[in-house]
């Protein structure tokens, strides 16, 4: 039954898309149970160029986006939308349709009635999240008093972007898929921001998510005091401290014990580690971790298995290699935690070199045995005991 619905609902998207005269754009995003999708979101929009109406097309693998034109006709939206995305979000100048398809694969479809307008114009300059005049990014210091982001601070102002960039298509896709609950103001978004240092992203996290409408209560942890106090401090002049706060605890001993969200951007060594076993112990359904410092298996890179000993015996080759089975591993464990793990870069090496994000979503999924196997071969063959292994009891 439902496989008819749902051919039903396809069809009527498809003649809704091929009416371009009046189509505004369509997002599918999110993955379907038990299917593979090429992109994270594509995004369709009718576009003007040189006189002829195109459809342009963008691919986004959660950090970066391309674009591709075609004509109406050949713009393959039929072929897209059946290959497993779970929502499709179609907007035309007079209504908006929404759906999720169940993992049942039932559709759950919601419309409304609502004017709006075709935006034609093909190229359109990469948009800033954030206003350098924003008042907290001069109270944070990354904007001077003028509102002009400051020479020494731009790589920062650039990362914070770019990580509110990954983290909004991230929160939407995973509210969207039912693994984080729908914020309301009387259950707001809850976020923890783990080793928050100047807190940058969270004071970012906090004013660029409620200037979407979304109610969030956002935390920063960090262990020094005087971080906490200079933040607070922050918060209450901004007018901001019923809906943000923060603590000089250690990761690994803070009271807080839930969150829907945790970040940790850039925590030196195992408070990494500390971060992602919060986490998980603390059943978050979406972490956003950006590593940095990677000592831990790589002082236990004592036994090279061979051949590697090829990449080892240059020291810098073995750090970076270190720094990869060490992310590796990372995932792994998440992923036998019952969450779906991905690695992608979070902004370019020329602004940072540690540049790699780790992005997961509690789904709850049972692993297979493989995956453990898996694991278990990858210790055995570089004679490893990762901290992250030990906190999570494993």
């Amino acid at each position: 039954m439902s496989e008819i619905k749902l051919e039903e609902l396809f069809l009527e998207l498809t003649k809704e898309f091929n009416e371009t005269k009046s189509l505004v754009r369509v997002v599918l995003s999110g993955r379907r149970r038990n299917m593979q999708v090429e992109h994270e979101r594509i995004d369709f929009r009718p576009v003007l160029i040189k006189d002829e109406l195109k459809i342009q097309v963008s691919y986004s693998d959660g950090r970066q986006m391309t674009s591709k034109n075609f004509t109406a006709r050949e713009a393959p939206f039929n072929e897209l939308m059946r290959s497993g995305y779970a929502n499709i979000h179609l907007e035309t100048t007079s209504e908006t349709i929404s759906v999720r398809i169940s993992k049942k694969g039932e559709p759950l479809v919601h419309r409304e009635s609502v004017a709006k307008d075709q935006v034609l114009a093909h190229d359109r300059s990469k948009s800033r999240l954030l206003d350098s005049a924003d008042p907290f990014l001069i109270a944070v210091g990354i904007s001077d008093k003028t509102g002009a982001v400051k020479p020494s601070k731009m790589d920062k102002y650039l990362q914070v972007e770019e990580f509110l960039r990954i983290l909004t298509p991230a929160l939407t896709a995973a509210i969207s898929a039912g693994h984080v609950h729908t914020p309301t103001e009387a259950r707001p978004l809850r976020i923890v921001d783990l080793g928050c240092g100047h807190a940058y992203l969270t004071f970012a996290t906090h004013q660029y998510l409620r200037a979407q409408g979304i109610p969030v209560k956002v935390i920063g942890i960090d262990i020094r005091s005087t971080a906490r106090d200079r933040n607070n401090q922050i918060a209450h002049d901004l007018g901001i401290s019923d809906s943000m706060e923060f603590l000089a605890e250690e990761i690994s001993e803070t009271s807080l014990h839930e969150a829907d969200v945790a970040i940790a951007l850039h925590a030196c060594d195992t408070a990494t580690d500390d971060a992602i076993a919060w986490a998980v112990k603390c059943d978050v359904r979406l972490a956003l971790v950006a590593p940095c410092c990677h000592h831990d298996i790589q002082a236990q890179m004592n036994e090279i298995p061979e051949p590697w000993s090829l990449v080892t015996k240059n020291g810098i080759m073995k750090e970076r290699l270190g720094d990869l089975l060490t992310d590796a591993i990372r995932m792994q464990l998440m992923k036998l935690s019952g969450y779906r793990v991905e690695a992608i870069e979070f902004i370019g090496g020329e602004h940072t070199p540690r540049n790699l994000m780790i992005r997961a979503v509690k789904t709850g999924a049972t692993p297979e045995p493989k995956e453990m196997a898996k694991y278990d071969e990858m210790l055995a063959l570089w004679k490893v005991k990762p901290a992250l292994a030990s906190l999570l009891n494993r």
